[in-house]
C-alpha cells in the first residue's frame, strides 16, 4: 500500500522509546559533527535557495562549482528575473534537470520581485509559493538563512536514516517530517537535518552502510539493513 500524505502511520515502538533513541542519536552525531552546516556555499538566503534548488539530483560539490559564475552574472532575483532562460540553462546545465530548474528559478525571481520586493518570505506558506520550492527546500532556507523553524527538511538521507533507525515506519516524506518534529527541539530541527545528512553520506549510505564502524550500531534496530 502506498502511503498518502494524509495517512497517519503509527510507529511500532512506544513513543518514549523512540524519543529516547532520537535524543541519543542527536547527542552522538553532534559529538561527531560539532559544527553541522549546509555543505552548499552561500552568502545569503537567495543564494541558499538557488543552490538548494540546483542540488536536486545533483551533488553539493557540483553545485558549488557552478554557483560562483551564476551569482557573478545574476547576483539576486532582480537580475535573474530579467535573464533569458536559455542563458540560465547554459550556466546550470551540468546540474541535471537544467531546463526545469532554469524555468523555476526565473519564475521564482519574478514572483519575488513582483510580490515580495525582492526579499525572501519568512514563512512556509509563502516560501512554498515560489516555483520549484517544496517543503524540503523551504525548511532548509528558513532554518539556515532566517532562523525560522517550521519543520524538518526531509531529503533522501533523512528519509533513509529515519527509517533505518526506527524513528518512523513511513517512507513518505510528509509523514516522516511529522514523525521527526516531536522528537527534536524546535530550534534544533535544522541541525537534526544536517546531522542526518552528514552521517548518511559518511557512514550510512544507501548501499553498503559501514555498520562495522558505525557509532550508532548498538542502538540501530536494522543495523543498516532495511526490511522490504
Amino acid at each position: 500500500m502506498i502511503a498518502r500524505p494524509d495517512m497517519v502511520i503509527k510507529n511500532s515502538l512506544p513513543e518514549k522509546e523512540v524519543a529516547k533513541r532520537a535524543k541519543e542519536i542527536y547527542s552522538r552525531l553532534l559529538k561527531r559533527y560539532p559544527d553541522p552546516t549546509p555543505e552548499l556555499d552561500w552568502k545569503n538566503g537567495w543564494e541558499l535557495l538557488v543552490s538548494t534548488v540546483l542540488a536536486a539530483q545533483c551533488t553539493d560539490v557540483r553545485v558549488n562549482k557552478i554557483t560562483p559564475a551564476l551569482f557573478a552574472k545574476w547576483p539576486g532575483p532582480a537580475e535573474l528575473c530579467k535573464a533569458d532562460v536559455t542563458d540560465i540553462e547554459s550556466v546550470i546545465r551540468s546540474t541535471g534537470l537544467f531546463r526545469n530548474k532554469a524555468k523555476n528559478l526565473k519564475a521564482a525571481a519574478i514572483l519575488l520581485m513582483d510580490e515580495f520586493d525582492g526579499e525572501l518570505p519568512r514563512s512556509m506558506q509563502e516560501m512554498t509559493r515560489l516555483p520549484g520550492v517544496a517543503r524540503k527546500t523551504a525548511n532548509i532556507v528558513l532554518s539556515n538563512a532566517m532562523d525560522v523553524h517550521e519543520g524538518v527538511a526531509v531529503d533522501t538521507h533523512v528519509k533513509r536514516l529515519s527509517f533505518r533507525m526506527g524513528l518512523t515506519v513511513s517512507t513518505n516524506p510528509i509523514i516522516i517530517e511529522r514523525d521527526l518534529m516531536p522528537l527534536f527541539k524546535r530550534e534544533n530541527w535544522g541541525i537534526a537535518n544536517h546531522l542526518l545528512v552528514l552521517f548518511g553520506r559518511d557512514i550510512c549510505p544507501a548501499r553498503s552502510p559501514k555498520c562495522n564502524i558505525c557509532p550508532l550500531n548498538d542502538i540501530c534496530p536494522k543495523n543498516g539493513i532495511e526490511k522490504k
